[in-house]
């Protein structure tokens, strides 16, 4: 299978050709790391409007987990100020420069498939990718949004896994845990600053999300290769999770949209929610 065939992932080429389309709509993501705003402003795919991943609050903190699903209201609001509606075709921009914002991406796509969004695609290589060639079109000057009316947004439940879901999977092994994170992280050799505790649920595997990506870029290795590098993840239901349910958006992409694979949930928490409770176990140590 080819790149500009993989699942979840519009080539810029088949872009280019959509440009100007009545029910398309482009989100550019790009964050202050890439430039955010002043970047977007500089140049961007014509007509695609700019959302910035931290402040218009694609997650939220709650308590001390700063990855969590926002607000219904919250998202039905956001999705209509970015001018989306139920029929549209939404493609989302990362910058293409790393797998981090691509990630960011794949949070905003699972999101919108979250609140009942069914076409949804991330451009790939991100806006890096599309200024590969200088013949494609870019614009300048502010993101105008053609504002719509709050999304009617229909929860899709099975796309979460909240805490108390987890630990059930966790202790009855109904579902395969998969942590997106390197193996300092994984073995507790270090902590995000918001968790109260280092180390990995009992019993994931650990599937570092980086290694999904071409070396040097943000886009993502052929399906082959994915294949490959989740292998050892049985068929059956999966719980992807990281430290904020940011890398691990990235894996449940590749699980659910990529690869096919049924009733694959984001752990939004991740290990940041899961540690909160000292009753919650926490494992140390490579890898079984």
């Amino acid at each position: 299978m080819s790149r500009a065939e993989l699942a979840g992932l519009i080539s810029p080429e088949a872009l280019a050709a959509r440009l100007g389309g009545e029910n398309l709509v482009i989100i550019d993501i790009r964050t202050a790391a890439d430039g955010g705003k002043d970047a977007f402003e500089t140049g961007h795919i014509p007509s695609a409007v700019h959302s910035d991943y931290a402040a218009d609050g694609w997650r939220a903190k709650i308590g001390n987990a700063p990855g969590m699903l926002p607000p219904l209201d919250h998202l039905a609001g956001l999705a209509g100020r970015l001018g989306i509606r139920p029929h549209d075709d939404v493609v989302i921009v990362p910058a293409g420069t790393a797998a981090t914002d691509f990630a960011a991406a794949a949070r905003v796509y699972w999101t919108l498939k979250f609140i009942g969004h069914g076409q949804q695609a991330i451009l790939d290589g991100g806006f890096k990718g599309w200024t590969a060639d200088p013949q494609r079109p870019v614009e300048r000057g502010p993101s105008a949004p053609k504002s719509a009316d709050s999304y009617p947004v229909v929860a899709q439940q099975g796309l979460r896994s909240t805490t108390d879901a987890t630990l059930v999977a966790a202790r009855s092994k109904q579902a395969s845990l998969v942590d997106a994170r390197g193996p300092s992280y994984f073995e507790g050799r270090e902590k995000s600053a918001e968790a109260t505790r280092a180390g990995h649920i009992p019993g994931a595997i650990q599937r570092d999300y980086a290694g999904a990506f071409e070396p040097g870029s943000g886009k993502l290795k052929a399906q082959g290769e994915l294949e490959k590098l989740f292998a050892a993840v049985p068929q059956g239901p999966v719980v992807s999770y990281c430290n904020t349910g940011h890398s691990a958006a990235a894996n449940w992409f590749v699980l659910s949209e990529v690869l096919g694979r049924d009733e694959v949930a984001l752990y939004d928490g991740s290990m940041t929610d899961w540690t909160q409770d000292p009753e919650r176990p926490v494992a140390t140590g490579a890898a079984a």
